[in-house]
């Protein structure tokens, strides 16, 4: 079963397709690029949800009828900053959607900002559209706190600042199978398994 993913995001395709191996799903994650690239989308629904929604539906026009479509949208939520960037986090330093030009406004943003007011938490929502329209939603969260300056190499995004609740590391410095454990991706990605096997 192929799974057309809406995103023109290399790194979340090349995560979903280590996620759907780890498990041993029949599945093929694909990216948009196999449809010609993601259309332009226009996050502004205002939740992770719509925004999926939007993505899966602006790829779907794309592709031949019966297909299958994978959408995500994610973000970090901060407890200082009322739960933002939240579903702003991909352009939080702009439009162009820069990922480190993000993580660098958040490290300015949070400076000064003390260890018990760090809180913070990722949300993942997967949304999967199956061949006939039917939709899915998965939510996946993960708790943590942010450190005060970036750590690790590995990762994308936020991930080299956030240190997952109940660890030392931050997501850029866990090894992949342990990132994906943990991981707000890797508990939506979860629901989406148990459901996947609950119909075969």
């Amino acid at each position: 079963m192929r799974l057309h993913l809406a995103s023109g995001n290399a790194h979340k395709a090349e995560e979903f397709a280590a996620l759907a191996a780890q498990v041993r799903l029949p599945l093929e994650i694909v990216s948009a690029r196999e449809a010609g690239g993601m259309p332009d989308v226009t996050e502004d629904t205002g939740t992770f949800t719509g925004n999926a929604r939007k993505k899966a539906q602006a790829l779907r026009t794309k592709l031949p009828a019966g297909c299958w479509v994978l959408a995500d949208d994610s973000g970090l939520c901060v407890d200082a900053l009322d739960g933002g960037p939240g579903v702003e986090s991909a352009y939080y330093a702009g439009p162009q959607g820069d990922g480190a030009a993000n993580l660098r406004k958040l490290v300015r943003t949070m400076r000064g900002i003390p260890p018990e007011r760090r809180g913070a938490h990722f949300v993942c929502v997967l949304l999967l559209l199956e061949g006939d329209g039917r939709e899915h939603v998965f939510e996946g969260r993960c708790e943590g706190r942010l450190r005060e300056e970036p750590a690790g190499g590995a990762g994308f995004g936020y991930d080299p600042l956030f240190v997952p609740a109940g660890r030392a590391q931050t997501f850029a410095e866990l090894a992949d199978a342990d990132k994906n454990e943990l991981s707000h991706r890797g508990r939506a990605w979860a629901q989406l398994v148990e459901w996947w096997r609950a119909r075969s």
